[in-house]
């Protein structure tokens, strides 16, 4: 119990603070192959580029310890672009979306003609299209664009944000928030529970109480003596809690494990999963509207390749292959320390696109849910930190059990002879 607490002085406690194995972001890009048929109402060709591999670096700062048995930190991430790893370079050009374009006009698609038609006149004027032909780096990084001051000057907050823009622009060099957790000195089933994050002890992101609320771990670390049922995590990227489920037992290089994924319930809709309803608007199930935590940008996010989601959405679009064992995420998990052996953790982000009226750049461009990239965080214990894992954790505490029943065992003729003994003296 010592060794999972929060503590200077335990085991896993340089490893909460600092993650010592390798840990890895790797980014896949859905090319769009034919974007001028798409303006016409053709159905979009998406072509998988990548993968593009980050070694990711986390640590906290700013550990504060508490009086109510809590502890403060905020954990930065650092991401450095793996060229040995990756299929392809940042320098290559990807053609996709033109992401504030679409997603502005159908942000403005409910506001009067005369907004529409200033955005048309504005999108022409800085040439503008539907479809954008940048690099890897700029997609991720960002990109200055004079579209963000000309949408602010039409609709003024409706991009609250200057510079540049890029999908992972928040993502390196940058924390997730202020976490406040339990450090099971005094109840070591609370270890590492959440107790607010960023001051709040629910978001407001959601429609309902149980959707906002603040569950689980944050997703490092989970309480000792785990059962095979379920566990949770607050995700600051997908601004909510999610749970998943166990799936089965198993050994990562001789450790045991409970492997758990996510139940086909995490994006459903509030159709065919009530308590999701305080995630709508909904629209298919297997994938989530991300809006109201995204400037109201209509995104979307879901498994890769629209995994476990409603079959029609893989049909509305050509390129898509969805399969458990490439875009199924998973946890295997020590359940004896609740230290997590081996995890891959997926996620697609997609862009809602349609034809505006009044926005003529947007052609006639039927509804459709747009795969724009999906990505995974991924990493596993090894080296001499799963030498130390294994000889303290695993190791010991077998060689300690066997020796209680080699004692147990010899204790049992000592006692009969003891009474033996006795009942002659008698």
């Amino acid at each position: 119990l010592q060794n999972v607490r929060i503590d200077p002085s335990s085991i896993s406690f340089q490893m909460w603070k600092e993650i010592p194995v390798p840990f890895y972001l790797t980014v896949h890009f859905f090319e769009v192959l034919n974007p001028q048929q798409v303006l016409q109402g053709a159905k979009p060709v998406l072509s998988q580029r990548g993968p593009y591999v980050y070694r990711e670096y986390r640590r906290k700062t700013n550990i504060t310890f508490n009086d109510n048995d809590t502890v403060s930190y905020l954990e930065y991430r650092n991401l450095f672009f793996q060229p040995h790893l990756s299929n392809g370079t940042e320098d290559e050009y990807i053609v996709v979306p033109n992401i504030l374009m679409m997603g502005a006009a159908v942000m403005m698609e409910k506001l009067p003609k005369f907004f529409k038609i200033l955005l048309s006149g504005a999108l022409a004027g800085l040439k503008q299209k539907a479809f954008m032909n940048r690099t890897v780096g700029e997609i991720m990084w960002g990109y200055e664009d004079p579209l963000i001051d000309a949408i602010n000057m039409i609709v003024p907050g409706l991009m609250p944000f200057k510079g540049k823009f890029g999908l992972f622009i928040d993502f390196n060099n940058s924390n997730s928030g202020l976490f406040t957790v339990n450090t099971g000195m005094k109840d070591i089933s609370q270890v590492h529970m959440v107790d607010s994050w960023n001051g709040l002890k629910k978001v407001n992101y959601w429609r309902s109480s149980q959707c906002n609320m603040i569950n689980g771990t944050a997703g490092e670390m989970w309480p000792p003596f785990m059962s095979p049922t379920s566990l949770e995590f607050y995700s600051p990227d997908a601004c909510r809690s999610m749970t998943l489920v166990y799936e089965q037992s198993g050994e990562f290089k001789g450790v045991p494990t409970y492997r758990f994924v996510a139940p086909k319930t995490l994006f459903a809709n509030g159709t065919d999963y009530p308590p999701n309803e305080g995630f709508c608007p909904c629209m298919q199930s297997g994938i989530q509207n991300v809006s109201t935590c995204r400037l109201n940008a209509p995104m979307f996010i879901s498994h890769p390749h629209f995994y476990n989601a409603d079959p029609s959405l893989v049909s509305a679009v050509e390129g898509l292959h969805p399969s458990k064992e490439q875009h199924g995420l998973f946890l295997d998990v020590h359940p004896m320390t609740g230290i997590p052996m081996n995890c891959s953790i997926k996620l697609q982000l997609n862009l809602y696109i349609k034809e505006v009226s009044n926005i003529i750049q947007t052609g006639k461009i039927k509804p459709v849910v747009l795969p724009l990239l999906w990505f995974a965080e991924s990493g596993s214990i090894e080296g001499s930190v799963l030498k130390q894992f294994y000889t303290n954790l695993v190791l010991l505490p077998s060689v300690l059990e066997y020796l209680q029943y080699i004692f147990l065992g010899l204790s049992v003729p000592l006692i009969t002879a003891a009474a033996v003994l006795m009942a002659m003296s008698k």
